[in-house]
């Protein structure tokens, strides 16, 4: 058993990455036997992928035509930040309170990686940020919060990611912002982890408008 949902795992992260970096476009349509070849991995894993990435809106399961890979928008991102800016707080809130150690040890480690990023690695710097939100709804000790959290911060990865014009920028500043989330969160500073992730939240919303003056 847990073989099967490593594997799904694995075919959930690969086909994730894939349409957050738009490696599969959006608006293109796939069958499950081109994702098994892109994957490498069975028909299982795949399908329990394509489940988790259909209930998170990457992507839409049309049966008998294939898999649809979901578009996004301005409308939908700054709706979901609307959600996300105060599911968020709660977390860092909670985690403020309730990470262990252990649990702040791993975040600091972050938050010194975050500060000797060497260059844009877009990827790379999803892979942290991935680390950073599973780290951060974990410490808050709330399971529903985990399942809420997940598809808020990646959808709105994928549309940061999309958007970029000055890569350099755009990741230093979040690295700035996470950091101060994370150092604040160690330091049991309710108050002050609550801020930060606001001021998170208010960033990707300039973020969001400003694509629409740049076009």
């Amino acid at each position: 058993m847990q073989q099967k949902t490593n594997k799904a795992d694995q075919a959930y992260d690969a086909l994730q990455s894939m349409i957050t970096f738009q490696e599969l476009p959006p608006g293109s349509m796939l069958s499950e036997a081109a994702l098994m070849d892109l994957t490498g991995l069975g028909r299982t894993p795949v399908r329990e992928a394509l489940q988790r990435l259909a209930r998170e809106r990457m992507v839409e399961i049309h049966p008998n035509r294939g898999v649809f890979v979901a578009g996004t928008s301005v409308e939908a991102q700054l709706k979901l930040l609307e959600l996300r800016r105060t599911v968020e707080e709660l977390a860092v809130r909670l985690a403020a309170h309730r990470a262990s150690t252990e649990q702040e040890g791993a975040m600091l480690r972050l938050a010194d990686r975050l500060g000797d990023l060497p260059g844009p690695d877009l990827k790379g710097f999803d892979r942290m940020l991935k680390e950073i939100h599973e780290l951060i709804a974990t410490a808050a000790d709330n399971d529903y919060l985990v399942v809420a959290m997940s598809p808020l911060q990646g959808l709105s990865r994928r549309f940061w990611f999309a958007h970029m014009d000055d890569q350099r920028a755009e990741l230093a500043t979040a690295a700035s912002l996470h950091t101060a989330i994370l150092r604040a969160i160690c330091n049991g500073d309710e108050e002050k982890a609550a801020s930060a992730s606001l001021l998170l939240n208010d960033y990707l919303v300039e973020f969001a408008y400003r694509t629409i003056r740049t076009r």
